[in-house]
């Protein structure tokens, strides 16, 4: 709709949130609201990494900061994130609120083999993962743009059910900024999105470190004492 403007004061908008946040509980069990504590929607480097990498390019840079401040005040009713998809409930101009569908593609198998085989390079960095934690030490691994984890704008498709003809809206905008809060939380979730089975990813991890190790047995340390070293030291 040419000229649609949403001129409802924030406090108004907030009430309604609150309101429609209520009913949605009752009806639709699972319901994952996004709800901001502090000043910042991220706090950890993943979740700030995430929303740093949205604001980087530039086909996003002059749209996305329109969903901050839905975020921060509540406009993201429900959040879902699934395999390639994220799916979500935001608090617009309108009562109800709007359906927002991103979907984001899978990684491509070059990109993925290439991750995988840095990953086995740094084992502490594969053995924090298996305990759910994201080490900075793979930043890097992760970030880069065109070769990390992080999707770039030709890979995720956007949609929303609201009458803007924008590109990104501030519902979708919104959307992308929560994944950033819902992150902090599970940072696991960046390979529920990229469609990454993560335990074939600690599996593939592994193998890749036997193999490196393997190359090198043959390879012996200086520092390392064999048995006859270790009889004459003991007198044995």
């Amino acid at each position: 709709m040419w000229g649609y403007r949403d001129y409802k004061p924030v406090s108004e908008r907030r009430a309604e949130a609150r309101v429609q946040l209520e009913k949605l509980k009752k009806k639709t069990p699972g319901i994952s609201p996004v709800i901001i504590t502090g000043s910042k929607i991220a706090s950890t480097w993943w979740g700030v990494a995430w929303n740093k990498n949205l604001e980087s390019y530039a086909d996003y840079a002059n749209r996305i900061g329109r969903g901050r401040s839905y975020v921060k005040n509540g406009m993201v009713l429900d959040l879902q994130i699934s395999p390639g998809r994220i799916s979500a409930l935001v608090q617009g101009s309108r009562k109800t609120p709007y359906k927002v569908h991103i979907q984001i593609d899978k990684l491509s198998e070059s990109r993925w083999n290439a991750i995988v085989g840095q990953i086995g390079r740094r084992f502490s960095g594969a053995a924090e993962l298996a305990e759910g934690k994201f080490p900075e030490e793979m930043s890097q691994i992760f970030l880069k743009q065109g070769e990390g984890l992080f999707p770039s704008p030709k890979e995720i498709h956007l949609d929303c059910s609201c009458p803007d003809w924008a590109y990104m809206c501030k519902h979708i905008a919104a959307a992308l900024y929560a994944v950033s809060a819902r992150l902090d939380l599970d940072p696991l979730l960046f390979f529920v999105l990229r469609g990454i089975d993560f335990s074939d990813l600690l599996k593939k991890s592994v193998e890749e470190k036997i193999s490196n190790l393997l190359k090198n047995a043959d390879k012996k340390s200086r520092r390392v004492i064999d048995d006859a070293d270790i009889a004459g030291l003991f007198g044995v």
